[in-house]
């Protein structure tokens, strides 16, 4: 208990500072560097020392590979290899060589010279993401292939999380290249230790858990997987990071990633703003005079390098001129991963403490800088190519659409099934979620995009990006449910129509009050098609059937309630 006074101190400061970021529009996780500054040992005041927080805060960036392996599983890397994957990869590997090769001819040894390409390569898909809601950019041609192009840096720069430890025990040129290829051998091994794994293990142990229907089973459950791999990756000498971007590749595949994300995320977030803190204690404001001009230069040379080769590549595969640059500002910006990797290289002393603090500032500094250049992006390629300021309208390559289905069906029984195979049968794409794991393989078996879990669940909502969806379909016979889905989606995206499956009348009221557009009681409109079909029968017009029918729906079914209430 000797540490708990530093613990509440630390969360305090946290929740402050970041609540006053929020409220300024900051990116949070500068709001957790600027907590770490505070709390570190190089400026005045209190100072956090717990000897666990190192080691906790690590287990931030397993999740944060965690949940990016769970968007990229193997299917899906191979099917978008020819498209944004091969932009975001060229961008990686030709910063890294340039940054790298100007840094080794300025004096660096080859190993450091390597980690400042890596690092100046990264950008931050928070920062980028964040500002463009803000400006309304967000489908805009170069707003999608920026987010895009920053997503898939974090996946090729997981090759960095093998390499990078390795630089620190390998100086020597002989020995650096039988090292490096014992160090990648390993990776293969845990690859594919991890991959059999996943497709023999994985799938069953989840189906087990489902049936319990415990949402405390399945946290436990993918803590147990993802801390398993990043252990084992640790054993073989490699990063934990590494065997969490394993582990969520892996279950990437399987009908439980949109649940298994929804999980995870809140230990992400947690874990990873402590990273950030921990970012933070190392950086010494008072080592900034001396080396003021490196930094400079080196943020000058993030964002100048990055605009150049991003709008060289994306000029190639024939996007305009206007698209290349504005999305060349958009990835100028430093990136948090790339703090993730001043980290891994400080602790294998790859780097020293002196030229870990010029990177660290650099990076920050090129986020400030590449935050008011995303945030004026318009301006300044209007003055750089001398154009008026219309939007553009040239086509671009066609995006990976992960979370963007037109039609979220929440519920996979009977009522469900129906609508699935009408959407399905109209070529209407849509995903589909159900708790039942027995429907959901049966879903699957169908052909139909069916994944486990909880409609209701507000961090598996934001997971699957919810608020891109054209509608909501919700069947459900859980009225709670429907309602806390409802109710949230109501409260979240006011601008998304949601359709609801309701038993009786009670249950479609509250429904309608709670912001569905549409609610069908069961019971009620069973008897409609009844009374119906007797009517067809008696020979009464189509055209008056459906008139009758349409009045009762539209009086929200008070007609046939007065009735009931008349005959009580």
């Amino acid at each position: 208990m000797e540490n708990f006074a530093q613990i509440l101190l630390l969360l305090a400061a946290t929740i402050v500072i970041v609540v006053m970021c929020q409220r300024l529009h900051v990116p949070t996780s500068l709001g957790y560097l600027l907590v770490g500054v505070i709390l570190g040992p190089y400026t005045a005041g209190p100072t956090i020392a717990v000897p666990e927080f190192n080691t906790l805060a690590e287990f931030g960036v397993v999740f944060l590979l965690f949940t990016i392996g769970l968007s990229y599983s193997l299917p899906q890397l191979y099917a978008l290899r020819h498209q944004v994957l091969g932009l975001g990869t060229g961008q990686v590997v030709l910063t890294t060589l340039l940054v790298g090769l100007i840094a080794w001819l300025a004096g660096l040894p080859g190993a450091v010279a390597f980690v400042f390409g890596a690092v100046f390569a990264q950008s931050s898909t928070t920062i980028i993401a964040s500002l463009l809601r803000e400006q309304g950019e967000e489908e805009t041609q170069h707003g999608r292939l920026g987010v895009a192009m920053s997503v898939f840096q974090d996946v090729t720069a997981v090759p960095f999380l093998v390499v990078i430890p390795v630089l620190g025990t390998s100086v020597a040129a002989d020995a650096m290249a039988g090292t490096l290829g014992w160090a990648l051998a390993k990776a293969a091994l845990a690859f594919a230790l991890v991959f059999f794994a996943g497709r023999w293990l994985l799938r069953p142990l989840f189906h087990l858990v489902s049936e319990r229907k415990s949402i405390e089973m399945f946290t436990l459950a993918v803590l147990l997987v993802a801390l398993l791999a990043a252990w084992t990756t640790n054993r073989l000498g490699l990063s934990l990071a590494f065997g969490g971007f394993l582990a969520g590749m892996m279950l990437g595949e399987t009908e439980f990633r949109h649940q298994v994300e929804s999980i995870a995320r809140p230990f992400r977030d947690v874990l990873l703003g402590l990273f950030f803190v921990g970012i933070g204690m190392r950086f010494d404001p008072m080592a900034i005079p001396p080396i003021w001009h490196w930094t400079v230069l080196g943020a000058l040379l993030i964002v100048v390098s990055k605009i150049l080769i991003v709008s060289v590549l994306i000029r190639r595969i024939g996007v305009e001129s206007r698209t290349a640059w504005r999305t060349g500002l958009m990835l100028s910006v430093g990136g948090e991963f790339g703090l993730a990797l001043i980290a891994v290289a400080l602790d294998a002393s790859v780097v020293d403490g002196h030229l870990g603090q010029i990177l660290i500032t650099s990076v920050l500094l090129s986020m400030v800088l590449g935050a008011v250049l995303i945030r004026f992006n318009r301006a300044i390629v209007c003055k750089l190519i001398g154009e008026s300021g219309s939007e553009e309208t040239s086509a671009v390559p066609e995006l990976p659409a992960t979370s963007q289905q037109q039609v979220v069906l929440g519920g996979y029984g009977r009522v469900g099934h129906t609508v699935a195979v009408l959407l399905h049968s109209n070529g209407v794409p849509f995903i589909a979620l159900d708790t039942d794991p027995r429907r959901v393989t049966q879903g699957r078996l169908d052909g139909h995009p069916v994944f486990y879990g909880d409609v209701s669940d507000p961090e598996l909502l934001s997971s699957i990006h919810v608020e891109r969806a054209s509608i909501v379909v919700l069947t459900l016979d859980n009225p709670a449910a429907s309602l806390r889905a409802v109710s949230y989606l109501h409260r979240t995206s006011p601008k998304l129509p949601v359709i609801a499956r309701a038993q009786d009348l009670a249950t479609s009221t509250r429904l309608l009050d709670a912001g569905a557009v549409h609610a069908y009681p069961e019971t009620i409109e069973a008897s409609l098609r009844l009374g119906a079909t007797a009517l067809q029968m008696l020979q009464v017009s189509s055209s008056t059937i459906n008139r009758v029918l349409q009045t009762v729906r539209e009086r929200g079914y008070k007609p046939v309630a007065e009735e009931e209430s008349n005959d009580e």
